[in-house]
C-alpha cells in the first residue's frame, strides 16, 4: 500500500506534472459573533450598511443575527484568500462602530437564550424559509450550541491532477472517477481527521456562564472564577457538549460512494423523527420547524467533512451532486484560530493542503459503519484529551500511542511538502511541516496548548483573553489598508444585495409561503430540481 503512495509522489515530482499542483482552489468561511465592548452579544440587527445578509456574496449571517459569516471567493492563492478575508473583516469593523468580533470558537457572556436572536432574511419565501429552518434548530437543539463559531475550509484539486491520477490507475478520467477520488479522500480523512483538533483545536476552555446553555456530560476543572477547562482538551467545540442529534447516528451515513452518501442523506430528510414530531410543525397557525423529519433539510447533517457541488437555483445539495458529481470538499473540523486576526493562518492552510493531498494519494479501503464509528471515537478522544502524552487511539483494533501515529503521518507529509514547494517555488510547505512537527514533540505547542498557557501564565479568565484579542484585532484590521477589494466594491455589493432582496420580496408578495414550502419539498424528493 505504501508503494502506491510512493509511486504517486514520484509521478507528481516529474517536471511535466508538478506544476499541476499549483492549481489547487481554496475558499474559507469564517464565523464570528458580534459583541459589545462589555463582551455581551450585540443586540443590534445585521447592519444594512453591509448589505443584505440574504443576498450578499461575502458577508452574511449563520444561525443568529449576531453570528457573522465571512465567505471568500474561490482562489488558487493562499495569500489572495487571506487578503480577501482580511478585507471583509476590515469592512465589517468600519461599519459596526463600537462593536467587536469575538475571536474564539466558544461564546462567553451569554446570560440567557433570550439574548440570541435568530437570523432574519426578509419576507421573501426563501428568506422566510432560512429563518424558519433556524427556528427549527432552536426547538430541536436549543440556541446556545448554535452560536459556537468555526472555520470551514473548501478545497478542490485542478483537472490536470485527476488526468494524471486516471492515467496512473489506467481508467477514464470522467466525473465518476473524480467523485470516486474525492470519496477516497473523504474516507482517509475520516480515519485521520483527529489530527485537525490535535494541531488546530483551540477551544480547551469555556466560560462558566456558557455551560448553562449546553446539555453536555463532560467533566471539567476550574480555572480562576469563571473558566472551565479540560486539562488535555483540544476542541470543546467539536465535542458533544450539547449539539448532537442522536438520531443522525442511527442513519449510518457512509462515504463509500456518491450513491451511498446521497441515499443516506435522502433517507434522513424523508424519515420522520419521533422526538421532533412532538415539537409540532405548524402550531396554532405558526411554524415551529420546516418539518418533523430527522433532518429538516440536508444542511442540518452534522459532519466534519462534506462532498459539495455548487447548486443551481432550486437544487438541493444531493441533487447538485447527482447532476455533476463532487466539485470540492468542505472541511468543517477547524476551530477559530484565536492567534490569527481572521481566524485561520497561512500555515494552517498549507498544512491542510498537504493533509488532503495525502488523503487522496493513500489507498483507501471502504469504510463500513462499524469502522466509521471507531474513527469517530478516535476523534472524540482527541477532542477531549488530545494533549495527553499517554493517549492511545484505535488503529485497526490495536491501541496505538498517538505520538507514534503522528510520527508516521509526518514522515509521509515530508515528501508531499517537497512536492508542493517544488510546484510553488517556495519553502513554505516544508517550513509548515517543520513548525507543526514541534507540536508532535511537545503537545503544549499546539493551539490548544498555547491557549491554556496564556490563561495560566497570565492568570486570565477565558473571557478576558477573548476580549483582549478582540480589541487587538479590531485595531489591527481597521488601520490596515484594503489589500484585494476596494470600498467601492463593498458599496456595490451592499446596494446590489439589498436590491436583489427587495426584488425577490416583490416577486413573492402575491403567492403563498405554504405553497412554496410544499413545492420545495416535492422537488427535493426528485433526482433533479426540474421534476
Amino acid at each position: 500500500m505504501q508503494s502506491q503512495f510512493a509511486d504517486l509522489v514520484a509521478l507528481f515530482a516529474k517536471p511535466e506534472h508538478v506544476t499541476s499542483l499549483r492549481g489547487i482552489h481554496r475558499g474559507v468561511e469564517r464565523e464570528a459573533l458580534r459583541i459589545t465592548e462589555q463582551g455581551t452579544l450585540a443586540a443590534t440587527p445585521h447592519p444594512t450598511q453591509l448589505g443584505s445578509a440574504f443576498k450578499h456574496p461575502l458577508i452574511t449571517t449563520d444561525y443568529a443575527e449576531t453570528l457573522m459569516e465571512f465567505i471568500t471567493p474561490v482562489a488558487d492563492s493562499i495569500e489572495v484568500t487571506l487578503q480577501q478575508l482580511a478585507d471583509v473583516h476590515k469592512r465589517t469593523y468600519q461599519v459596526i462602530g463600537d462593536e467587536l468580533l469575538w475571536p474564539l470558537s466558544m461564546p462567553c457572556f451569554v446570560s440567557s437564550s433570550d439574548d440570541i436572536v435568530i437570523a432574519q432574511y426578509g419576507s421573501s419565501h426563501s428568506g422566510r424559509m432560512k429563518t424558519l429552518y433556524r427556528q427549527g434548530l432552536t426547538y430541536r437543539y436549543g440556541s446556545g450550541m448554535q452560536i459556537i463559531s468555526g472555520v470551514h475550509f473548501n478545497f478542490s484539486l485542478p483537472p490536470a491532477v485527476f488526468e494524471h491520477l486516471a492515467h496512473y490507475y489506467g481508467v477514464d478520467n470522467d466525473q465518476d472517477f473524480v467523485s470516486s477520488q474525492y470519496f477516497q479522500l473523504i474516507r482517509n480523512y475520516k480515519r485521520l481527521c483527529w489530527i485537525i483538533p490535535y494541531l488546530f483545536g483551540a477551544s480547551p476552555a469555556i466560560c462558566k456562564s456558557f455551560l448553562q446553555q449546553t446539555e453536555g456530560q463532560i467533566s471539567f476543572e476550574k480555572h480562576g472564577k469563571g473558566t472551565l477547562y479540560r486539562p488535555y482538551g483540544t476542541s470543546l467545540r467539536m465535542s458533544d457538549l450539547g449539539y448532537t442529534n442522536k438520531e443522525q447516528a442511527d442513519l449510518k451515513i457512509t462515504y463509500n460512494s456518491l450513491a451511498d452518501y446521497v441515499k443516506g442523506l435522502r433517507r434522513a430528510v424523508t424519515t420522520e423523527s419521533v422526538a421532533f414530531s412532538k415539537i409540532g410543525v405548524k402550531v396554532e397557525g405558526e411554524y415551529r420547524q420546516l418539518n418533523s423529519n430527522i433532518l429538516q433539510i440536508e444542511n442540518e447533517f452534522y459532519a466534519t467533512i462534506r462532498p459539495k457541488r455548487v447548486a443551481r437555483a432550486g437544487e438541493t445539495p444531493t441533487q447538485a451532486l447527482e447532476r455533476g458529481g463532487v466539485e470540492y470538499i468542505e472541511i468543517r473540523a477547524l476551530d477559530v484560530n484565536p492567534f490569527s486576526p481572521v481566524g485561520i493562518s497561512d500555515e494552517q492552510m498549507r498544512f491542510l493542503d498537504l493533509f488532503l493531498l495525502y488523503c487522496i494519494f493513500k489507498p483507501s479501503a471502504e469504510l463500513d459503519w462499524d469502522a466509521q464509528s471507531v474513527t469517530d471515537a478516535n476523534f472524540n478522544r482527541v477532542v477531549l484529551d488530545g494533549r495527553n502524552p499517554r493517549l492511545t487511539l484505535n488503529d485497526n483494533g490495536y491501541e496505538r500511542p498517538i505520538a507514534d501515529w503522528l510520527e508516521e503521518l509526518f514522515a509521509d507529509l515530508q515528501p508531499l511538502a517537497h512536492l508542493m514547494d517544488q510546484a510553488h517555488q517556495t519553502r513554505a510547505y516544508t517550513q509548515a511541516v517543520a513548525n507543526q512537527y514541534h507540536c508532535v514533540l511537545n503537545p503544549e505547542r499546539t493551539l490548544s496548548g498555547q491557549f491554556m498557557a496564556q490563561l495560566q501564565e497570565h492568570q486570565l479568565e477565558n473571557g478576558e483573553l477573548g476580549m483582549a484579542l478582540a480589541r487587538q484585532y479590531k485595531q489591527q484590521l481597521v488601520t490596515a489598508p484594503f489589500e484585494h477589494f476596494s470600498l467601492a466594491q463593498f458599496n456595490q455589493w451592499q446596494q446590489q444585495s439589498i436590491a436583489e432582496q427587495e426584488q425577490q420580496e416583490q416577486q413573492d408578495a402575491t403567492s403563498s409561503f405554504d405553497d412554496f414550502l410544499e413545492e420545495y419539498f416535492r422537488k427535493a424528493l426528485c433526482q433533479s430540481a426540474d421534476c
